[in-house]
């Protein structure tokens, strides 16, 4: 282990997260190189074991899961399954082309078994059995769970805005919080790329089991009559039963594990997410019903009572439905009937109101339409948070230009305003508002731009110029012809920028003014400590330094400030504009 973590550059003492990482890639190589070289027969009888093993081990997560997205790497892992079955087939091909004249045991004891005891020896009942398996694992169960998942995968998508309206309803309600609203957001997205995962996946089985019968096809007339009769001198009938023989074994022992991952993808995508697992689903909605088991008991033993019917066979399991039907009556009956609640009023009673129930406005803040929520979502990379950190720069930007840190912008959805509509509030008052269509661009002109562009005509938030919406491929024209061409995320963030520089006076409050003090505390203590409260109160210099925002004079440097009220002057830098 410490020589394959050195050989991969990695710590020698790995934990077991970072080899659950080195899986993926070790199995992808374990495939590859049996595909590449020859592997004894013992080896292959454990690989056929362990795909077996897998396919049966898949089945029951797939069973047992209550939730879809509890098996989300499920389309991954039919992946990885359908891939090592061909390797096997490819590496089973070798040895039974190499070794198939000296026995059945040529490829392994698994495959003997299959080919002699489950199909007793005989090669015609082997190759029905063969293609009997291909057809129901191809057009049956893959062809079905293929277009169920092609279909969920439409409805999911088409669901997505609904459900994100419901959760973003939820929230605005104060039923959930933020973490379990982008826990739902992110299981929808799961949820779409799932189905949409499967809608392709279920590709992979149908490809398999066509492999599978021209991998049968050309090992019988290959191997059996080209093969043994040329190169080993067999005799043709010899020859044909005993590769025919190898081969359907080979057959056979792919295709069941391949018929038991198709039951899993189907098991998958048919399933209803509830608080149950499928085995629970069944037991309790087929046998909840008694009516249902008397009605059927009925009419089994109607069949049962035909001439010529096997009555021994349909009256036992009339028998058994009576029997069973009659438990569940009975259990019924005595189940007992729910408690009705005593104390209704301590049951019922409302919470009493607390100060923390009082929801404060936020200093700054800003609240989008639904189309707008990709650009402010840190989960789907929205461009104002991610992109350069649009926001943050523009808070840094403010700060160096202004001498104050502004508050922090508080960003949310609001389904009442329309879809592409984003309004930027001061301490719930709203400063200003604008549409942003994500995808498009907002071709700007400064006055000197010629000629029209189709598009949707506006006008920019920002600065009042004329301004129209242009589609992407529209672009390059628009910057031919002199427009300023700029994007949704840029509009916004600029309209952002130049309200709070306009209304800088009044997002610096009190508690920036003692920010801003403490702050030229830590370099000038001294100043601080003469400067409040022996010359003036933090009131007054708040007061002070406001005026001086509002006169659009505030000092990028506070400690010159404070020198120049210290010594009872002003600020002398000169103006700077917005």
């Amino acid at each position: 282990m410490s020589n394959l973590a050195a050989m991969l550059r990695l710590p020698a003492n790995l934990k077991s997260t970072q080899w659950q990482i080195l899986a993926g890639p070790i199995l992808i190589l374990l495939i590859l190189s049996m595909m590449v070289l020859p592997l004894p027969a013992f080896i292959l009888d454990l690989l056929f074991t362990f795909n077996i093993a897998l396919s049966i081990m898949v089945l029951l997560v797939a069973m047992f899961t209550q939730r879809t997205l509890e098996f989300a790497a499920f389309p991954t892992i039919l992946l990885f399954t359908t891939l090592l079955r061909l390797a096997l087939n490819v590496a089973s091909t070798r040895i039974i082309l190499m070794e198939g004249h000296t026995g059945a045991a040529a490829a392994g004891k698994v495959v003997e078994a299959f080919g002699h005891f489950l199909v007793g020896g005989n090669f015609a009942i082997g190759i029905v059995v063969f293609v009997i398996l291909v057809i129901i694992n191809f057009m049956v169960i893959t062809k079905g769970a293929g277009r169920i998942a092609e279909v969920g995968a439409r409805f999911v998508l088409d669901g997505m805005p609904g459900k994100q309206m419901a959760i973003d309803a939820d929230l605005n309600a104060g039923l959930i919080g933020e973490d379990e609203a982008k826990k739902r957001r992110s299981e929808v997205t799961q949820e779409a790329d799932f189905y949409g995962s499967m809608d392709g996946a279920s590709k992979f089985v149908r490809g398999d089991a066509i492999a599978g019968i021209l991998i049968m096809v050309i090992n019988v007339v290959v191997s059996g009559l080209l093969v043994g009769v040329l190169q080993h001198g067999m005799s043709m009938g010899h020859a044909a039963e005993s590769y025919t023989l190898l081969t359907i074994g080979d057959g056979l022992v792919a295709q069941i594990p391949a018929l038991v991952i198709s039951t899993a993808a189907g098991v998958i995508v048919t399933r209803v997410s509830t608080d149950q697992d499928v085995g629970e689903q069944m037991v309790n909605q087929l046998f909840s019903n008694p009516s249902v088991m008397l009605l059927s008991a009925a009419v089994l033993g109607l069949l049962g009572l035909v001439p010529g019917m096997p009555n021994l066979v349909f009256l036992l399991f009339t028998a058994g439905l009576l029997g069973l039907a009659w438990w569940i009556r009975g259990r019924e009956q005595k189940a007992p009937a729910e408690p009705k609640p005593v104390k209704m009023a301590e049951n019922n009673s409302v919470v009493e109101a607390t100060w923390n129930d009082v929801q404060l406005e936020d200093s700054l803040g800003m609240e989008v339409g639904y189309r707008l929520i990709p650009m402010v979502d840190f989960q789907q990379d929205g461009e104002l948070l991610i992109h350069h950190g649009r926001i943050r720069s523009i808070r840094k930007k403010f700060a160096q230009e202004m001498g104050f840190l502004p508050p922090v912008v508080h960003i949310r959805d609001n389904m009442d305003l329309q879809p592409a509509r984003y309004r930027i509030l001061m301490k719930g008052v709203e400063m200003g508002s604008g549409d942003a269509y994500p995808g498009r661009w907002l071709a700007i002109n400064p006055g000197t731009a010629a000629g029209t562009l189709p598009g949707e005509a506006t006008v920019d938030p920002a600065f009042g110029l004329n301004a129209i919406w242009i589609e992407s491929a529209l672009k390059e024209q628009a910057q031919i012809q002199g427009y300023t061409v700029v994007e949704a995320s840029t509009v916004v963030a600029t309209h952002l920028n130049h309200l709070i520089s306009q209304h800088a006076a009044e997002l610096f409050g009190r508690q920036e003014a003692q920010q801003l003090l403490d702050r030229v505390a830590q370099e000038m203590p001294k100043l601080t400590e003469d400067l409040v409260p022996g010359v003036v109160t933090l009131t007054t210099l708040h007061k002070v330094l406001q005026n001086l925002l509002d006169e659009k004079a505030m000092c990028a440097d506070s400690r010159y400030a404070h020198h120049s009220r210290n010594a009872g002057g002003t600020c002398a830098h000169p103006k700077r504009s917005a």
